[in-house]
């Protein structure tokens, strides 16, 4: 029997025509898919970096802007029959700027912050050496199914964020 995944997608209105829901669907999916995840639901916001950095100061006392929030949960969903995955909250200004320094398509920036959500939501994490090569693997696998033009965060091993200055 084939999971099902149900993804809810919520763009605040200012960036709705410039982030395509079919792309942050996809991305889940593939996420999801390359996972083996099973059946279950989550959500996926896109907001301004007001809006990230009272989540970021509320739930993990850090009073700054970020690219991407996961918030894993263990309920159930009663639409799928199975697991309620959590939330997710993506800054499309953290992203439109990390794509632009990054000097590629804010839709590829979009996709690797999806997937990156979407793994932490799934139990990854790179706060170690080994758990952060496992992410980042599972991240590059994705992020080339989906013939994404950006495969592997940065060179030190961390998404860019474009708040945070060398030295």
């Amino acid at each position: 029997m084939k999971s099902m995944h149900k993804i809810h997608i919520q763009i605040d209105e200012a960036f709705s025509g410039d982030v395509p829901p079919k792309l942050i669907r996809e991305a889940a999916r593939a996420a999801l898919t390359h996972q083996h995840a099973a059946s279950g639901a989550l959500s996926i916001s896109i907001s301004g970096d007001e809006t990230l950095q009272e989540l970021n100061r509320k739930f993990l006392d850090h009073d700054a802007p970020t690219d991407v929030l996961s918030f894993p949960s263990d309920s159930d969903d009663p639409d799928t029959a199975g697991r309620y995955f959590g939330d997710i909250a993506i800054s499309f200004p953290r992203a439109h700027a990390q794509a632009a320094g990054g000097g590629h398509a804010v839709e590829a920036e979009l996709q690797l912050l999806t997937v990156h959500g979407i793994l932490h939501l799934l139990g990854h994490d790179h706060d170690e050496e080994d758990r952060q090569a496992k992410m980042w693997k599972a991240q590059e696998e994705i992020l080339t199914g989906l013939k994404c033009e950006i495969i592997e965060p940065n060179p030190d091993g961390q998404i860019p964020n474009p708040n945070e200055t060398a030295g």
